[in-house]
């Protein structure tokens, strides 16, 4: 029997540790100082861009194209073990073209997703207006829609993870640091554990994790601002409520008039402090409702910010063999795409193990 320990309880960690249960003969335990959820994970937005993104060839675009997959399975699976219901947007992503967009580009990556069995729409401007009535800004000129993408709730899925790891025999500690990593152990507040395998998916703490190891990785913060506002009524046709995004701000409906709004990217200007600039978040609030104007009459119910792991010099995420050490496998850096990437990285530390 291998002993598997997961450090970190976000998404990531947590689709880990669901995906290994499914294996035969492994022994696991999740490690967090938090309880599930927290940090990055608890402050995203849960927009899964995976067809209507650029990526179209390489591991960036493989990664997506298994979680995209496996996402339709994995969400009604887990409500089956659970009993929890884990809200999934299954009504697509509309990117509204703004002003000047080349319509060249995405009619390239258009025939590119239909040579790979995906589907994406260009709409021009009269049929945003009759499928999307609460889009109005004349510097619209289109919208690409992408029918295959996907939004979810990333703390109800983290915690339908957890617990569905759990029914399979998984071992969770929360409220417990790990002091120190070697290649046979980890030493935690709570004593220490022999472990065969060593799986880092701790996002930002990844840095102080590995520092002890002669191979720091070094993966900084990065700010996300995001606000929830209520509405009346829905806006648009309440039958068609997908994501829509435009120059990076997302305007998610989450049910019953409710939306989130987002997310600002807010870099550290010395060292690793970043104080939330709540202009930024109300320039965010603004674009939305240039898109929208509906928007503007909302009340704002709650405001959140997190933390996400940007690795420094390198892409996102870090998904490998720490250099040096067979059995100690890093899932982690994953940026603004860890709910995306999750199920992806999942199998990838399975194959690394099993």
């Amino acid at each position: 029997m291998s002993h598997v320990i997961i450090i970190g309880c976000g998404v990531i960690g947590a689709a880990i540790a669901y995906e290994l249960s499914q294996v035969t003969g492994l022994q696991i335990t999740v490690i967090d100082q938090q309880p599930p959820a927290q940090a990055s994970t608890g402050a995203a937005l849960g927009v899964l861009m995976g067809v209507i993104s650029q990526k179209i060839k390489g591991k960036a675009w493989r990664l997506r194209q298994t979680s995209i997959e496996r996402y339709e399975t994995l969400i009604p699976e887990l409500e089956a073990l659970t009993g929890r219901k884990i809200p999934f947007n299954r009504q697509g992503i509309l990117h509204l073209c703004w002003e000047e967009e080349n319509f060249d580009n995405w009619a390239n990556l258009v025939e590119i997703r239909a040579s790979q069995g995906w589907q994406l729409e260009i709409w021009d401007t009269a049929k945003l207006k009759n499928i999307c009535p609460q889009v109005n800004n004349d510097k619209i000129t289109g919208a690409v829609y992408s029918p295959q993408d996907r939004q979810l709730d990333p703390t109800a899925l983290t915690l339908a993870l957890v617990e569905a790891a759990q029914h399979k025999g998984v071992t969770f500690k929360f409220g417990v640091n790990v002091v120190n990593i070697s290649a046979t152990s980890i030493e935690t507040t709570a004593g220490e554990i022999a472990a065969d395998w060593i799986v880092v998916a701790a996002g930002l703490g990844s840095t102080l994790l590995t520092s002890g190891l002669n191979q720091k990785i070094n993966i900084r913060p990065v700010l996300g601002q995001a606000l929830q506002i209520h509405l009346e009524n829905p806006i648009g046709n309440p039958a068609f409520q997908a994501m829509i995004t435009c120059n990076d701000v997302h305007i998610v409906p989450v049910g019953c008039g409710d939306y989130w709004i987002g997310a600002t990217v807010e870099f550290p200007s010395n060292g690793d402090e970043i104080p939330p600039n709540h202009e930024l978040l109300e320039s965010v609030r603004q674009q939305a409702i240039a898109f929208c104007p509906e928007l503007a009459s909302a009340t704002i119910t709650r405001t959140w910010l997190g933390l996400r792991p940007r690795p420094e010099g390198r892409p996102a995420p870090i998904i490998e063999k720490l250099p040096g050490f067979n059995n100690i496998l890093l899932a982690t850096g994953h940026y603004r795409n860890g709910v995306l990437l999750a199920p992806a990285t999942a199998y990838a530390i399975r194959e690394m193990i099993v």
